[in-house]
Formats: structure tokens, sequence, C-alpha cells
């Protein structure tokens, strides 16, 4: 039986949300202030469940926003926008357990969509094997170097690294996947033979490279590409029963596609991504909205603040803003940069995010650590 599709929608953007699932414009002020709450997003539900939905939400002062035609019987299905406080939804639940139409394994769903936990963020460091990388582009090639980046990485307190042996910086060019495991052979060589346990990231579009990684001690592949680049590269992971981190990347770095919902459209695709690597035997999944690939810089900010969207997808979320462009300060030295990064990244501490991807590892470890458990 297939699942109903939910996810959160922030208030900031509740406008731009009622509007795309074809709410009345006349009356988008007035009811904009009933979604100061929880507000969800409901995937594809038939009229009928929408009437019903919208019904039970108004006997508890709750509200569901739906498309207009719903009432008219013009349409067959409809995204629906459901909100009130907590104990509200938590009524709508009870109530909805005795109703037609599957609204019960829905029922069930909300409730689990309301009961996700918030953990704390863990902190993925960088290596890059690699003469251009945008940041660190050649001061890691030479194995010795790669080797004390590593130590010193493990020392800071990372709790995974993402080493890289091909930069998709902006006009980089690609990698032959001989050469990506020529420079990656001495790093994975040295973390077996030192019997390193920090989880290793290998990041890569290529299913040879990715072969290699496994087979040589790495835990999972982080494909910027999100499957897009090989489409060997899901048999292999789910060969060796590894993780990947799969990342949204709508075209080339150095393009900036048009989005009509840009959070709507990342949250989307993931969602298919996910259900692509599980069909492909693949459980252990990360995300990630993927910023700076393929973006401008507002469409990065309005997934910064949408970051909790994402969160509906019950996958671990990861996000890499380290020393990015979308900073603007490109020409600064790299403790500037990592003091942007930080700055940038409390807010998506404070909302949980899963995973930040960084450069200064010790930076991050400090300060989180200094935080109110």
């Amino acid at each position: 039986m297939s699942r109903f599709l939910l996810r959160e929608i922030p208030y900031s953007n509740i406008h731009v949300e009622l509007a795309e699932i074809g709410f009345d414009s006349l009356y988008l002020d007035v009811i904009s202030e009933k979604f100061r709450y929880k507000n969800i997003k409901i995937y594809g539900l038939s009229t009928a469940q929408a009437n019903i939905l919208k019904q039970t939400a108004l006997i508890f002062g709750a509200d569901c926003a739906v498309n207009r035609n719903v009432v008219t019987g013009k349409i067959e299905t409809s995204d629906v926008i459901l909100c009130g406080s907590y104990s509200q939804l938590q009524k709508i639940i009870s109530k909805l357990k005795g109703q037609p139409f599957k609204l019960a394994m829905l029922a069930g769903e909300i409730q689990d969509f309301l009961n996700k936990p918030a953990g704390k963020t863990k902190i993925a460091g960088i290596l890059n094997v690699t003469p251009d990388s945008f940041s660190d582009g050649g001061l890691y090639l030479k194995p010795e170097d790669a080797q004390r980046k590593l130590i010193s990485l493990i020392e800071d307190g990372a709790d995974m690294i993402d080493i890289g042996a091909e930069s998709t910086k902006p006009y980089s060019v690609p990698v032959a996947p001989e050469e990506q495991i020529a420079r990656l052979k001495p790093i994975l060589s040295f973390i077996i033979n030192e019997g390193l346990t920090t989880k290793i990231s290998i990041d890569t579009r290529s299913s040879a490279v990715a072969d290699f990684a496994l087979n040589n001690g790495a835990h999972l592949i982080n494909d910027v590409s999100g499957f897009e680049y090989d489409n060997k590269m899901a048999n292999v992971i789910s060969r060796y029963n590894a993780g990947v981190i799969i990342q949204h990347s709508k075209d080339k770095a150095e393009n900036t596609p048009v989005y009509k919902n840009v959070v709507d459209e990342i949250f989307l695709n993931l969602k298919d991504k996910i259900n692509f690597a599980r069909e492909a035997g693949i459980n252990d999944i990360i995300i990630d909205p993927g910023i700076g690939f393929g973006k401008s810089r507002e469409d990065n900010f309005k997934i910064l603040e949408n970051i909790q969207t994402f969160y509906s997808l019950e996958c671990p979320v990861m996000v890499g803003i380290s020393r990015k462009r979308l900073l603007q300060v490109q020409d600064a030295g790299n403790d500037i940069k990592d003091s942007f990064t930080l700055a940038y990244s409390y807010p998506l501490m404070s909302a949980g995010v899963d995973f930040l991807r960084v450069h200064n590892v010790k930076l991050h470890k400090i300060f989180l650590n200094s935080l109110p458990t």
C-alpha cells in the first residue's frame, strides 16, 4: 500500500505554498493569519479525503487549505495544507482514526510526523585530494599531507570524513575514474593500516570509484549527482550494503535553472531518489539539498530557511555551505570564511539538521559543545 507524502511548511513561505496548491488568491491574506502554528503539506488527497480532513480540522478550530475546486468536484485530487496547534492536531488525529478512505492510515502518519525527535548535529569534515577544489585544492595531493589532515580532522572531533578526488566546483574538469582511484588509494590504505574507525564517505559520481572505495574500507558514497551521472552507482552501493548521501543537483554547478518552487521541486526530487535507492536495496540514506549546485543565491536562502521541510522525508539531512560563494566572502582568507560558515550554520544547528559538511571541524565542534543540551 502506497504511503501519503507529507512535509512541513514554515510560516515564512505560506503565501507561496497556498498559491501553489491553487488556493483562492482573494483570500490569501485572510487565511494566512491562521497558519502560524504547525503547517503540514499533504500531497495528492482525493476530494473525499480533502473534504473530510478540512471539516475535521474546522471542528477543532484548526484549518485545512484545499484547492478551490475540491468543493465543485472539477478535480480528482488536491494537495492540502493542514494547520493547527499541537493539541488541535492531536484531536484531528484521533477523529481521523474512525474515518473511511484510508484516513486512519493518514492519522498515523501525521502522528509519526509530529513525533520526529531532534538530535544533535554531527560534523562531517572535508578532505579533498585534488589539485583544483575551490578551497583547498592542491593542499593534500601528497599522501603524507592527506594523512596529516585526516588525523587532524579526527582529533578535532569529526563524526564523519568526506574524501573527494574530483572537484565539482563550477567549470571544473571531470576526472577519470582511474585517476580518482589513484588519488584515493594511499589515504584509504592508510585508514586501513592505522585501524581508524571514523566513518568515511567518498565524494564521487563514478560507480567504478565507489566500487574501489567500498572494497577498501569506505562506509558510504556521497554522490553529488544523486544517481544521475552513473546508472550503475545504486547497484554498487547496494552490493556492499553501504550507505549513500543523495544530493540534489538539477544541472551543472555553473548553470542556474529556473525553479517554480525550489523547495517543493527539491523535496519531490529527493523523495523519488530515496524511493529509487530503497528499491535498489539501500537502507542507509542521507539527503543533501545541494546548496550551490544549480541554484541562485536566492534559491539557496529559500532552502536554508525551509530546511525543516526535508525532515519529512525521514532520512538524515546534510547541508554543505562551508566556504561557498553563498557567503559572499570569496576574496577573504579561510579564517573569515570559516567564521561566516559558522554564522550560517548556527540556525541549521538550532533547526536540528543532522549533518554539517565543513572544512573547519574544530571550530564547529567547539561551538556545538558550548550549546546547552
